[in-house]
């Protein structure tokens, strides 16, 4: 019986817990000297202020950006694509997230942030709370720029 009270509570724990993963391929900093990003918007995405987090989060770095829709102006050597989803438990939350940095159509570094469930209270963080850890660690060799 003591087994069984256990493995319960076991069980109970991963469940309040939730699961959140972050799998980022980091920028080296030696091959690429990123002075501009341009950020391609994405308007499917419903996470209204993503876009700002992430405009934010290349300045922190000393990277500047510019927002473009459809096709990239010709001075944008390097862009970053993404995009988000969100899920829904009792309020909308941001479920997901990908980055793609490239290098003209080659992708030089990537980022997911994915939250899978749970009773996780942080489900419900901040846009910045849970994308700016993800920008950091992309962007880890540029914090001293």
């Amino acid at each position: 019986m003591r087994l069984l009270q256990v493995v319960g509570l076991c069980f109970l724990l991963v469940g309040l817990v939730g699961c959140t993963t972050v799998d980022v391929r980091k920028v080296d900093a030696k091959e690429h000297d990123l002075e501009l990003v341009c950020i391609e918007e994405n308007p499917q995405v419903l996470v209204s202020d993503l876009l700002t987090v992430l405009d934010d989060g290349f300045q922190r770095h000393g990277i500047k950006t510019t927002v473009y829709r459809a096709k990239a102006p010709e001075h944008c050597e390097y862009t970053l694509w993404y995009t988000a989803y969100r899920g829904w438990d009792m309020a909308p939350f941001l479920r997901r997230v990908e980055l793609r940095l490239r290098l003209k159509d080659e992708t030089i570094a990537s980022a997911t942030y994915n939250h899978s469930g749970g009773f996780a209270l942080n489900k419900w963080a901040s846009t910045e709370a849970k994308v700016n850890p993800v920008i950091d660690e992309l962007l880890s060799e540029f914090a001293g720029k």
